[in-house]
Order: structure tokens, then C-alpha cells, then sequence
């Protein structure tokens, strides 16, 4: 399968100003030379095939919007190579953006005061999309979506959930072979987040779309993504399916307890008394969970504790999350400092 995204040692650096603080220090960085490198994305490599959707995660401030912008030819690498669709992004932005959809955060390219049909309209101008092509996205769209009920309301009208959908909907009009998606399920309630990820899943099967989506929803996750990328502090982390991290991690279990007195109390109870077997231990209004690493101690040896510890109501044992992996992940690597060697 062709590869439409080629990213080899790429690196970008940001020249930083050393601040100074108070009101004479402001006045000295006017006239101050005094800079740092940031290296904000270091030595990434990366191949995606045609049709992929890959998810692109990664903590706040890892590189991720960096390594994204550079894709989309927005920024310039510092070092490396950078092919999308055979294009040097940054070099050809304009034919490079003819054949790439973008939805960033709450960003939306759609008209405020317009219908959403004339946006649509004007998209078609700009894309110069063929009647035809874009009349049979139009009947693509209907068939996935109450489209009659959107296409008439401005878009200042919309809730937030159906000016998303739109946006979605806007990024692949022109029928791009790229589509990067910045947190498309944010803010949202959960009948819509599944509306959309659907849509979305159904746009990429239909016409091959490769989708790049950045998300710190492990729901987005797991209904959309064959395949990670995780990056921390510019480097990349992990790269593979998902079901080949939770192998990785297959020795973690979660067991949840619904104690029987109020659970903030029984939970602190539990991190204090069960701080000896290095698990770890969260509470929502109504379970703790306990997350045990059986090559270190055995579940049933926590939940003997556990029981001595609590009146427990209930319990039940989990495989472990993609959030919770994606949390190890996140934790694991940067205390050492190495990659994850999957």
C-alpha cells in the first residue's frame, strides 16, 4: 500500500527569548539577545498508508499541534524530510491544501452568518469542485446525516455539536486525500460524539480518506483508530495497533469496589493501606478502581486486603483500559527517559 505521509528525522526548533521579570526586565528583553533553543519535535520518523486513521496522542505540550502544522505546511521543519502526497508541504501549500481537509479544535471554517449550503457553496469555489462530485457528496452526506435540517440554518443558529458535525462534513467536501482532525469530539455530549465518529468512520471507508486525529478521548480512540502514535516532549513514544499495546500491558488488571461506606472516604483508606503493593488507586461518585500489576501482586491478594480493609457491596474485574495504558504510557517513558519498545 502507498504511503501518503513520509516524515524522516524530522525536527523542529523554536528560538526562545529568556525573560526577565518585573518591569526592568521587561524593558531589557526589548533590547536582549539573550535566546534558547526549544526543541519542540525531535528526530520523528513516520509512514502512513492511504486510508489510514491514525491517532496522533500525546500530554499536553509534547509536540503534537507542531509536528501537525509542519504536515500541513504551515511550519517549516528544522531538519529532516517531510513528504505528504508527494508534496513538500510548506514548499507547494496551495496545490498541497487543494487534497487536505483540516478541522482544528473549535475553529470553524464555516461562514458565522451564512446557511450552511452557502458555505458549502463557497468551499465549492474555492476546491473548484466539479458539480457532479460535489452533488454526490451532498446525496453521501444525506444518507449519513439529517443533512435538510443543517443545510438551510446559519451556522450562528447551531448547537455546538451540529457546528462540528458541519465542519466534519466541510473537511471532505472537496473529497481531500488527507483530513487532520484536532479534537473533533470535544465539548460534546455522548448521542453526538457516537454520531460523529460514526460519520467519521464511514467517510474514511467510503473514500479511502486518510484521517490523522489528534484526541485526548480514548473513546475517539477506540471506535476510530487502527493504530497509534504517541509522542511525549517531541519524541515519539509508540507507534502500533492498540490491541498490540494492551498486550504489552496484558499483566494489568483493574479491579473496581463499590464499598458500602462513602467512597472518597474508603478510597483514601485503601491508597493508604495499600500503598505497600505499588497499585493504583482512583475513585468517581460511586467505585474505586485499583490498578494491580499481577507480575508484581496477585488480584486476589489485593482483593483479600481490600476485603479486610472495606465492608464491600460489589466488585468486578477489568482487562485494562486504553486510557489507563495510554496513562502508563504517558508516565512509564518519561521517568527513564526511553522509548517503549514495542
Amino acid at each position: 500500500m502507498e504511503n501518503i505521509i513520509e516524515l524522516k528525522n524530522v525536527t523542529k526548533e523554536f528560538k526562545v527569548l529568556n525573560r526577565h521579570e518585573g518591569l526592568k526586565g521587561s524593558l531589557k528583553d526589548l533590547f536582549s539577545r539573550d535566546y534558547k533553543i526549544v526543541r519542540a519535535v525531535d528526530n520523528i520518523n513516520l509512514e502512513v498508508a492511504q486510508g489510514e486513521i491514525v491517532g496522533f496522542l500525546g500530554p499536553n505540550g509534547a509536540g503534537k499541534s507542531t509536528t501537525i502544522k509542519m504536515m500541513t505546511g504551515v511550519l517549516e521543519p528544522s531538519a529532516g524530510e517531510l513528504i505528504i502526497n508527494n508534496r513538500i508541504p510548506y514548499k507547494d501549500r496551495s496545490k498541497n491544501s487543494q487534497e487536505m481537509g483540516v478541522v482544528f479544535g473549535q475553529r470553524s471554517q464555516l461562514w458565522w452568518a451564512l446557511p450552511l449550503v452557502e458555505s458549502f457553496k463557497l468551499l465549492k469555489d474555492i476546491y473548484q469542485i466539479p458539480d457532479e462530485n460535489y452533488n454526490a457528496m451532498l446525496k453521501l452526506y444525506g444518507s449519513m446525516v439529517d443533512l435538510d435540517s443543517l443545510l438551510h440554518k446559519p451556522v450562528r443558529q447551531m448547537s455546538l455539536g451540529q457546528r462540528t458535525l458541519s465542519d466534519i462534513l466541510a473537511a471532505f467536501l472537496h473529497n481531500p486525500k488527507v483530513v487532520f482532525l484536532d479534537e473533533p469530539t470535544i465539548g460534546l455530549d455522548v448521542a453526538m460524539k457516537s454520531k460523529i465518529r460514526e460519520m467519521i468512520l464511514e467517510l474514511n471507508q467510503k473514500k479511502n480518506t486518510t484521517v490523522i486525529l489528534t484526541t485526548h478521548d480514548m473513546g475517539d480512540v477506540d471506535a476510530l483508530c487502527q493504530r497509534i502514535v504517541i509522542i511525549d516532549q517531541g519524541k515519539m513514544l509508540y507507534d502500533n495497533d492498540i490491541e498490540h499495546l494492551k498486550k504489552f500491558f496484558g499483566a494489568y488488571r483493574t479491579l473496581k469496589i463499590r464499598p458500602r461506606e462513602k467512597v472518597t472516604e474508603a478510597a483514601a483508606k485503601l491508597k493508604e493501606q495499600l500503598a505497600e503493593f505499588e497499585v493504583s488507586v482512583t475513585n468517581d461518585d460511586t467505585w474505586i478502581s485499583i490498578l494491580v500489576n499481577e507480575e508484581k501482586v496477585r488480584v486476589m491478594k489485593i482483593l483479600e486486603q481490600v476485603q479486610e480493609i472495606l465492608n464491600v457491596r460489589d466488585m468486578q474485574l477489568e482487562e485494562i483500559s486504553t486510557e489507563d495504558v495510554i496513562k502508563k504510557i504517558y508516565n512509564s517513558p518519561l521517568e527513564s527517559g526511553e522509548e517503549v519498545a514495542l
